[in-house]
């Protein structure tokens, strides 16, 4: 996923995917993890074409 930076700016920066996933398991809809090519830091969207879907089990809540 190609991000613009004016987008980047205004999206939350996590340190690390666990971090990015387990706001995306908190946030109550279907959100997604992916690194910024930009930032180097890793954002949440909820586009899902060719993203992975957040690891259930790796100390996360149970989403459901």
């Amino acid at each position: 996923m190609k991000t613009r930076p004016g987008i980047c700016q205004k999206k939350r920066r996590f340190a690390s995917r666990e971090a990015a996933d387990a706001a995306a398991l908190a946030g109550g809809i279907s959100l997604r993890t992916y690194k910024c090519a930009l930032c180097h830091h890793y954002h949440l969207t909820s586009r899902t074409k060719g993203l992975r879907r957040p690891r259930v089990g790796d100390g996360l809540p149970d989403p459901l």
